[in-house]
């Protein structure tokens, strides 16, 4: 799956991201995070996508059936 891939180079993007602001000194830590936040958001939502699109790509749901993402999903 095509999609997969996007998101995962979209996380490592994100984590390029958020190292970028981490190191850099001339911003306070207010600033830091109110930067991060949102990046951070972002891959949270990512990630959960990348599960269940890998779920999805393990466990095709059967034809006229439901894929059953919520009996996998833990939370």
């Amino acid at each position: 799956m095509k999609s997969i891939q996007h998101i995962q180079n979209a996380l490592s993007d994100l984590d390029a991201e958020v190292q970028e602001i981490l190191l850099n000194i001339s911003l306070p830590l207010n600033e830091k995070d109110n930067f991060m936040l949102p990046l951070l958001q972002q891959k949270r939502v990512l990630k959960q996508t990348l599960e269940d699109l890998t779920y999805l790509k393990n466990n095709p749901p059967k034809q006229n059936q439901p894929c059953g993402i919520s009996k996998y999903r833990q939370d």
